[in-house]
């Protein structure tokens, strides 16, 4: 769990980096071929991580997931995102992750009540330990996609 978490953090603090590197006008920018923008990636794994492990999992129904309907699977970017929502993003890239540790620690996670396969890999979860694993794929995975983005804005 804890290399998990270390792999996790990293990732953010690479996609943080990422975004720092970049103007807000990159950051909002759709390059042909691809169907979403940088914005769009960044704000995609802050929310799908809580609702994999809170909301799908049935451990928290009822958590708030800030920007859950704008960038849920799904969604596509449909306006401008502000350099402002970008830091605030960048703020909850952090703190989600001190909660969700702080969680754990507090045995939140002991049971999961409903397993599920995610439409990525398919594979049932039944433990927080597979669902932080498969987060950690997916944030990856997105991650790379801005990176793609990236080289292809130069």
């Amino acid at each position: 769990m804890e290399q998990s978490l270390k792999y996790l953090r990293r990732s953010r603090e690479l996609f943080v980096k990422l975004l720092d590197e970049l103007s807000i006008e990159q950051i909002n920018e759709k390059p042909p071929g691809f169907n979403n923008n940088i914005a769009w990636n960044f704000g995609h794994i802050l929310v799908s991580t809580p609702a994999l492990c809170y909301l799908r999992s049935g451990i928290d129904p009822g958590i708030q997931v800030p920007y859950l309907a704008k960038y849920q699977k799904g969604s596509k970017p449909e306006a401008f995102v502000s350099a402002q929502e970008i830091e605030e993003l960048k703020k909850i890239a952090v703190s989600s992750i001190d909660n969700f540790e702080k969680d754990f620690r507090n045995n939140v996670f002991k049971t999961i009540p409903d397993p599920y396969p995610t439409a990525t890999y398919g594979y049932v979860m039944d433990s927080i330990e597979e669902i932080l694993t498969c987060c950690v794929a997916h944030e990856s995975l997105h991650y790379g996609y801005a990176a793609a983005i990236k080289r292809a804005l130069n």
